[in-house]
């Protein structure tokens, strides 16, 4: 089984260090490039082309979420896992539309980026649990305050089973293939769960996964 190549991209040498000895500890793990910027990121990931970039949100030159966007556009099977300081929702949502596939909170990185970047090579997403605890009993807490039905109700079992799916990463085509469905199909369930959910990118559904509890 090949190893998984991975690029870190941080402007503190010590915390690129620190990262780089624990990631080289597992077993099936290569780090392949290091950057201390984000336009260094970017040329870097082009360069070694690897399987997932763990990105810092906040680097000269080029912020993470630019470099993650730069890089996701180019490298499209490129993973990228983002470093943050914040827990908050609006800095969760901007690496997702980035392209992003995981966010950790910088304090539990070391706990948590094995797991991460595991889970975002198989095309899933994932988040530190202070995160995903954070989101959904900010979700639960918005519900209680407007008095409004879960919207989730709303949807068919098919819509929720497509949800998890493209939460998970799969495609609309791979969905189609996986439930033995006609992509037109898949299209239209995908459609219509976005307008109950009113949610508008994928982004914006991996954010709703992440906060019902659907993903990690």
């Amino acid at each position: 089984m090949k190893p998984i190549r991975i690029l870190l991209a941080d402007d503190h040498n010590v915390m690129r260090r620190g990262l780089r000895l624990l990631l080289e500890s597992q077993s099936g793990f290569s780090v392949v490039g290091e950057a201390s910027d984000g336009r260094q990121a970017v040329d870097q990931a082009l360069a070694t082309r690897p399987d997932v970039v763990v990105l810092d949100i906040t680097m000269p030159r080029l912020s993470g979420t630019e470099a993650a966007q730069r890089i996701t556009e180019s490298l499209p099977d490129t993973a990228v896992v983002i470093l943050s300081m914040h827990a908050d929702e609006g800095y969760v949502l901007r690496a997702l539309k980035a392209g992003a596939r995981g966010y950790l909170v910088k304090d539990s990185a070391e706990d948590d980026l094995i797991e991460a970047i595991k889970a975002v090579s198989e095309g899933k997403a994932y988040f530190s649990p202070e995160v995903s605890k954070m989101l959904v009993e900010d979700y639960v807490r918005e519900i209680r305050t407007r008095g409004a039905e879960d919207s989730y109700e709303l949807l068919t079992t098919r819509e929720r089973e497509i949800l998890h799916l493209l939460a998970e990463g799969k495609s609309n085509k791979d969905i189609a293939a996986l439930l033995n469905l006609s992509l037109f199909t898949v299209e239209t369930h995908r459609r219509n769960l976005q307008e109950k959910l009113n949610l508008h990118n994928l982004a914006e559904l991996i954010l709703y996964a992440v906060r019902k509890g659907l993903i990690s």
